[in-house]
């Protein structure tokens, strides 16, 4: 392979399988046996990088040293691996990370999740701040990784603020390119809503939904929906609220640390103006969905 290469780029150079590539005049990529190799920017075009992704690893020094595995899901989600299996050992799960800039180093963010696994877990890099790793699900185990403890954890021993987006178990490897592009995409739609640190991919669904109608269609879902009461925001976070704690009068009062009849009082007032019945489910789901609009808007 590294015969090959040269003829092609003549000025590429290899570095030892233990060594950090330092020089960012070069373009660096990892073989299947680990070994580094640069090549000048240069002498590279978009083609080329592109190309060469396809059937090499791209290597970024600023981050942890990728492992066998990881290089072999790489290869999986780039679908540049020969010969896959068609179904994985065991089921698995995309979850993507994202944290604030310059809080932790990669290293020692890999880590410390890595003393929450009792597995080598595999983490997919997207830049310094962001990536995938890949949850297993070992043996007949059904219980699912606790990510708000994880969240806990690494705030409480590292000050490191940090959000999940966790993807569904997948059971064959041919899911897994498409899988991990969309958890990648829409994780970037998910949080510009959802205020949760975690959140399950289903609960991300109705905000991608929402994404893919025009802000024409969004504004006209406001107006319809929530009439009046669209720049009302204490009156919208009420309503919001109910619809969180699934209609319950008396968990939404407790939760708002409001008396069971002011609730009742603004939720009639809103159904008399409206004329929606947010006790009713499919009519509950058009609010839920204008309530995602309002805050479109807003922003």
């Amino acid at each position: 392979m590294n015969e090959r290469l040269k003829k092609i780029f003549p000025n590429l150079i290899i570095e030892p399988k233990d060594a950090s590539p330092t020089s960012t005049v070069y373009k660096w990529f990892l073989l299947q046996n680990g070994t580094k190799v640069g090549i000048p920017k240069q002498d590279l075009t978009d083609k080329d990088i592109h190309l060469l992704a396809t059937f090499l690893t791209p290597y970024r020094a600023n981050l942890p040293h990728p492992t066998k595995k990881e290089i072999r899901w790489q290869s999986i989600v780039e679908q540049s691996i020969e010969h896959v299996p068609t179904e994985p050992l065991t089921s698995y799960r995309f979850v993507y990370f994202s944290m604030k800039e310059k809080q932790i180093e990669p290293l020692m963010f890999k880590e410390s999740v890595q003393t929450l696994f009792d597995y080598e877990i595999a983490i997919l890099w997207k830049n310094r701040n962001e990536g995938v790793f890949i949850e297993e699900k070992m043996g007949a185990q059904d219980e699912s990784i606790p990510y708000e403890q994880i969240i806990d954890v690494l705030m409480n021993d590292l000050s490191v603020n940090i959000r999940f987006l966790v993807g569904p178990y997948l059971n064959s490897y041919q899911q897994a390119s498409i899988q991990y592009m969309h958890i990648l995409t829409y994780a970037k739609t998910a949080f510009k809503y959802a205020t949760k640190a975690v959140l399950k991919y289903q609960e991300a669904l109705p905000y991608i939904l929402l994404e893919q109608t025009d802000d024409t269609f969004q504004h006209h879902l406001s107006e319809v929906a929530l009439q009046e009461f669209a720049t009302d925001k204490d009156f919208l976070q009420t309503i919001r609220t109910f619809l969180q704690c699934n209609l319950n009068i008396s968990v939404t009062a407790k939760k708002l640390y409001m008396h069971r009849n002011s609730l009742q009082y603004r939720i009639d007032k809103f159904i008399e103006k409206t004329g929606i019945d947010l006790r009713q489910f499919h009519e509950a789901v058009t609010v839920y969905f204008a309530l995602l609009a309002n805050m479109h808007k807003d922003e």
